[in-house]
């Protein structure tokens, strides 16, 4: 805001004499600093304020950021380091070794949804829409872990493969039929995927990972709910089907990639 000064004030200033003025010993300058100067007037009492050509550049909170002094622990670090990630900071080693995990989960269920296209692809099955939707359920698993891997190398961590269990390849149910036990069955592999991430997540809370619970929050987890609905809806209207001509609709539905909901209905 700009103020105008006025020729009380003026006069005021220029009427100073050198015991109006002091040093600032306060913020460590000898720089002369004007105090508010009171003369008796008509008009009543002036103030004026004089800005000084110097300024004081220390902290007004006190603490000082010397950037040169503290970055010499890192580049020591930086510096002795031949075979570790240069890129690690505040990485965990439960946070690797959680993810690890998780990659290995989502390659197992990857390869379990892969048996079940296998399945439907056969020709004396015949489902070729429930073979397009589990082959895409197995792409987008591995994608999942692939995201992992990925991660786990921005985090200077280092992708550990584990074994993956032969799933069974028979699909078949005497009482509810392939159709209505495989989507059971992905809807349990969904869960359980969901659960092994809720696990991770609270191993990248506890290691107060927040860059790690982010990643996992943003990328995953609510795309696991919503996976988690979608396939519920699947049982709940194969159930109503059975195992009659609907199943054939229902898969017909899948083939053309569109949703399912309603089909019960059709």
């Amino acid at each position: 805001m700009l103020l105008k000064a006025s020729t009380t004030s003026f006069t005021a200033l220029s009427s100073l004499k050198q015991h109006d003025v002091f040093k600032d010993k306060v913020a460590g300058n000898n720089s002369p600093c004007l105090v508010p100067y009171r003369r008796q007037k008509r008009e009543g009492l002036c103030s004026v304020r004089a800005i000084t050509g110097e300024t004081n550049s220390r902290p007004l909170t006190g603490v000082i950021f010397e950037p040169f002094t503290e970055v010499q622990s890192e580049l020591v670090q930086v510096s002795n380091n031949s075979t570790q990630s240069f890129a690690r900071q505040r990485f965990a080693d439960a946070c690797e070794a959680a993810l690890n995990e998780q990659i290995n989960v989502e390659y197992n269920v990857s390869y379990i949804y892969h048996a079940l296209f296998a399945y439907f692809d056969r020709d004396n099955v015949g489902l070729p829409g429930f073979a397009k939707y589990f082959n895409d359920a197995s792409n987008e698993e591995r994608d999942h872990a692939e995201m992992l891997m990925k991660y786990q190398n921005v985090r200077g961590g280092k992708v550990k493969f584990q074994s993956i269990l032969m799933p069974v390849m028979e699909f078949d149910h005497p009482e509810k039929g392939d159709a209505l036990y495989a989507m059971e069955l992905a809807l349990s592999l969904e869960k359980l995927t969901n659960e092994k991430l809720l696990n991770l997540h609270s191993v990248a809370q506890q290691c107060n990972d927040s860059q790690m619970t982010d990643y996992i929050e943003g990328n995953f987890l609510a795309e696991q709910v919503q996976a988690i609905k979608q396939v519920s809806e699947y049982v709940a209207q194969l159930r109503r089907i059975g195992k009659g001509h609907g199943i054939w609709h229902f898969d017909q539905v899948l083939l053309k990639g569109a949703d399912a909901a309603g089909v019960a209905a059709a």
